[in-house]
């Protein structure tokens, strides 16, 4: 196959064969009135068989399968003799089992590497002479440990590679395959040039397990090469791979071509090679299915008889027993089928059973994503799901944040015809023996107050009578609401309230009664004394905000009941303003206290507020969507995070770091004398803008030599970084770990000055003592280096990784 030159990121090589026509079509037949119908004539889609092996290309290639054995000790399996000889206690030592010959090294192995935390880098020389042993297994296993070491020791490293690239050419497809691997796998400097040709060759190998692992070595080779310049050779060649007879090399090829030209915008699919995709749907497994669905997104249909004969191609993967395609299907209906919301709604309806099916899954992560979309369909599809609704009743075994899921869908279900039926649910969860999942049962009878008041208010005024704190604050935090959005549920709240005041101990449950004592008081008889016992009990009150809640609500009683309030009034003002140390309390007393002296007429027209406004009811509740503002996001995490939090997380990913073109290992070999402990040496690459910089991880330097050293040692750079909010010390110090730089000594949250102390060292053995000091909440951070050779371009590199890292840590801040 000749490979042209073409420049990766242009137009892919032309795709004649095998593409579909405009008059292809299977099974259900799309049409503009968006029901699909079935077409006479249509040509099936080649194929029948779906795979049942996962294209990730780290299999085996299949086997025979093995008859099964009969008789009457069937269910017995045959034990294997054993294949190499037992090491006995007391045996040889750390390499022995290496020494004695290749056959030990599978032993060895499992013992040694295997074994965690045990140190196998001595055993490097033994294992590169065992890679030319002929079993597969040992030769997985000899692999394993190589690319697990090769970072460590480069330079031995390459005397496995003449090895491995002799079993590129071995009889074995298996060999080959495994070859291939192991040497995409040896992460060292210079490795790339080793690469290219087995790779190449491996490409046009007759095996299709060889091809599948070459396909995906492509994107580790040009993942290893950094900034580099991709080779349109490889490129073009891994496009002509797209027509392989083999599904999961097809797959495979994707997915390396989306990594290889991830700066030109991925992989470009046009009109032949979207159609080509489509008639090989059939022939992939499922995890290839909904890969493909997910890359055909990027396709945009020229007429609209192609987009429906695209829909009745897809129509069948609507009915996949696989979550991920059905969802990755859907997707791409409500992508193609934006301009027809006809389509949109009957593609909706049709994934209505896969979804329940998902909701009632024993997996839960599945089951929490479901009813994450389920809510996002019923935003443009109020009551799509009613009929359904006993689906979404709590199960005992079920975890919070699902049954909290549920909940909030049954709020949205709610109709005159299951509103008996969802309440009597709801209201056996508010006695569950978990506090918050009963708050939020509560919670959820108060929302559905909003429409059918009186059988809600009647369920919570039955709950009071439990006289349990957390129901009983719940109850009254939805009762104030209530009242300011229903007004017509007043009097049944007021006479509902006594007798709550000597349950509710929280902040909230508390605000909550004296501002519906405050603002109807006059239809409660015993407000004022409710109000006196927490008159009475202000000295020992915790929380500043019933204290000035009460302030409120007794004026505002003092207006419609003066006789009975001004004595308390006068000693709660002569408290607050006397007595009390919360500097917010003692001003809205003392606003208070002259608002009373400009008159009483000043104190209604400033306290006398409307005491409901349906109105605010109507704001709260969201309006009807259309499916195109959600459809770009169905099938991703948005739904699960939310989209304001989804755009923020997704804004503040880190770049992620990559290996230099250099192929220089003379820094890796070099010795220093440093204050650090040696240990392990496996290194991390930084690429600021302003250079390269490699950090050594696991580092240990005391607080004493780190003392000692830092006041030996100027200061070499001196600079500010913006700061706002306050400062969180245990995401700093997980983000300054992942870049290798270590804490020596940090200040606690909330104390002024905050104060940082960070080293870390290079390959060089050149140290970098770091200073944070942050004055004040507001004001920016102060940063001092100091280094203990002057090397200007590694202290330019190493403030710039500084930078990034803090940049990083004040964007994810409140």
């Amino acid at each position: 196959m000749a490979i042209g030159h073409q420049r990766p990121g242009r137009f892919p090589p032309n795709f004649t064969r095998g593409a579909a026509t405009a008059q292809e079509g299977a099974g259900r037949s799309w049409c503009h009135g968006g029901a699909p119908r079935s077409r006479a004539g249509a040509r099936p889609v080649p194929g029948d068989a779906v795979l049942g092996r996962r294209g990730c290309g780290a299999g085996a290639p299949p086997g025979p399968v093995q008859p099964a054995r009969t008789g009457g000790s069937a269910a017995l399996p045959r034990r294997r003799p054993a294949r190499y000889p037992v090491r006995r206690a007391g045996g040889q030592g750390a390499g022995g089992g290496a020494r004695s010959g290749p056959l030990r090294a599978e032993p060895c192995l499992r013992r040694r590497y295997m074994a965690q935390g045990a140190d196998v880098s001595g055993l490097f020389p033994e294992m590169v002479k065992a890679s030319a042993a002929a079993d597969v297994v040992q030769k997985k296993l000899v692999s394993w440990y190589l690319r697990a070491q090769a970072p460590r020791q480069p330079q031995l490293a390459l005397l496995a590679v003449n090895t491995l690239r002799k079993d590129c050419a071995h009889p074995s497809p298996a060999v080959r395959g495994l070859a291939l691997r192991s040497m995409c796998g040896l992460r060292m400097p210079g490795i790339q040039e080793y690469l290219q040709q087995p790779l190449l060759s491996g490409l046009r190998d007759k095996a299709s397990y060889v091809r599948r692992a070459a396909v995906l070595g492509c994107a580790k080779m040009v993942k290893l090469q950094g900034d580099c310049e991709v080779d349109g050779a490889l490129v073009n060649e891994l496009y002509s791979l797209l027509r392989d007879q083999d599904p999961i090399v097809v797959v495979n090829c994707l997915r390396a071509l989306e990594e290889i030209l991830k700066k030109e915008g991925g992989v470009v699919i046009n009109k032949p090679i979207a159609h080509h995709l489509l008639n090989r749907m059939p022939d992939l497994d499922q995890w290839g299915q909904s890969e493909v669905l997910t890359f055909l997104l990027r396709y945009k249909p020229r007429s609209e008889e192609e987009l429906f004969d695209i829909l009745n191609l897809l129509d069948g993967f609507l009915k996949s027993s696989s979550p991920s395609v059905v969802m990755a299907a859907t997707k791409l209906f409500l992508v193609l089928a934006r301009e027809y919301p006809h389509v949109q709604a009957d593609v909706l309806v049709r994934v209505k059973g896969p979804l329940l099916s998902a909701c009632t899954s024993e997996s839960r992560e599945l089951c929490f994503t479901a009813l994450c979309h389920v809510r996002q369909i019923l935003g443009s599809l109020p009551g799509h799901f009613s009929s359904h609704y006993k689906k979404f009743f709590c199960s005992y075994s079920e975890p919070h944040y699902i049954k909290c899921q549920k909940m909030e869908v049954l709020c949205e279900l709610v109709n005159d015809e299951n509103v008996q039926q969802v309440l009597e649910e709801l209201r056996g969860y508010c006695t569950d023996v978990s506090a918050e999942l009963a708050q939020g049962a509560i919670f959820a009878i108060g929302n559905i107050a909003r429409t059918y008041t009186e059988q809600c208010v009647g369920i919570l005024s039955e709950l009071l009578g439990l006289q349990q704190e957390h129901i009983t604050s719940a109850v009254v935090q939805v009762f104030r609401d209530l009242v300011w959005l229903c007004p017509q549920c007043t009097d049944a709240v007021c006479q509902a309230l006594p007798g709550c005041e000597d349950i509710i101990q929280d902040s909230e449950g508390k605000q909550a009664l004296i501002w519906l004592l405050g603002t109807h008081g006059d239809k409660v008889p015993n407000a004022p004394y409710v109000l006196e016992d927490f008159v009475e009990n202000m000295k020992s009150e915790m929380f500043p905000a019933v204290k000035m809640e009460l302030l409120t609500a007794l004026l505002r009683l003092f207006l419609s009941r003066p006789a009975e309030c001004q004595d308390m009034l006068g000693r709660l003002l002569y408290f607050c303003i006397e007595e009390e140390m919360d500097m917010a309390v003692r001003d809205r007393g003392l606003f208070y206290y002259r608002l009373l002296q400009s008159g009483v007429e000043e104190v209604k027209r400033v306290l006398c507020s409307p005491k409901s406004d349906p109105s605010l009811g109507l704001l709260e509740d969201q309006s009807k969507q259309p499916v195109n503002t959600w459809a770009s996001e169905f099938n991703t995490l948005a739904p699960v995070y939310g989209r304001e939090r989804w755009a923020l997380i997704t804004a503040h990913q880190p770049a992620e770091p990559s290996s230099t073109c250099s192929s220089s290992t003379d820094s890796r070999s070099r010795d220093t004398e440093s204050l650090v402990s040696e240990g392990n040496k496996e290194v991390l690459k930084v690429h600021p803008d302003t250079g390269s910089l490699t950090l050594t991880p696991d580092i240990y330097l005391t607080a004493e030599q780190f003392e000692k050293t830092w006041l030996s040692l100027d200061v070499s750079c001196r600079l500010s970084l913006p700061w706002s909010g306050s400062v969180h010390p245990d995401t700093i110090q997980t983000a300054l770990h992942v870049v290798h730089i270590q804490t020596i000594a940090m200040s606690r949250a909330g104390l002024q000055p905050w104060k940082a102390y960070l080293s870390a060292q290079d390959e060089a053995g050149c140290l970098f003592l770091t200073e944070l000091l942050l004055e004040a909440v507001g004001s920016e951070m102060q940063v001092s280096v100091k280094q203990s050779e002057a090397r200007p371009e590694a202290l330019q590199a190493f403030v710039a990784a500084l930078r990034t890292v803090m940049g990083a840590v004040a964007g994810l801040g409140p």
